[in-house]
């Protein structure tokens, strides 16, 4: 009767010890996801979208990135800003220890709320960043009407 025990005893650790495996690998697989992993680039600049009563203000982080390899388009209200970040040197005389910088190709596009007035956009890139001045087209915006009640 201990032998059967003792086996019963082994395998029910056994079991706990590969559920416990199993979990581990999902746990593993969850956080090692990588948002990238749903778009075609590596990396994404981030984004600031903010608005006055006149224009829309963009602001990107693009690090890394030269003025050459930066585009910028707006087809309607979409604003779409991509580029290329290039890797700089390539070692040839030792290896690679580390590297968390990624570089390739990117494209970030997003729905401005409003219409706006494609050929007044103004551009600014320095130090990394790239700052978008767009005007509202106000012809597009809501009209306020002056009601007078009598």
């Amino acid at each position: 009767m201990k032998w059967g025990l003792a086996n019963t005893k082994k395998a029910s650790e056994r079991g706990a010890l590969s559920l416990r495996n199993n979990l581990d690998r999902v746990f593993d697989d969850f956080f090692s996801f990588r948002p990238s992993a749903l778009f075609d680039s590596e990396w994404l600049p981030k984004l600031d979208l903010k608005e006055d009563e006149k224009l829309f203000k963009v602001e990107a982080e693009v690090p890394g990135i030269e003025e050459k390899d930066l585009n910028v388009t707006i087809d309607g209200n979409i604003l779409t800003i991509s580029g290329e970040r290039r890797c700089e040197n390539e070692e040839k005389n030792g290896k690679v220890i580390m590297s968390e910088r990624c570089y390739g190709s990117f494209s970030r596009s997003l729905r401005l709320p409003e219409a706006v007035k494609t050929d007044k956009v103004s551009a600014v890139f320095k130090n990394g960043v790239l700052k978008l001045e767009i005007p509202k087209d106000e012809s597009k915006l809501p009209k306020k009407i002056k009601v007078n009640v009598q």
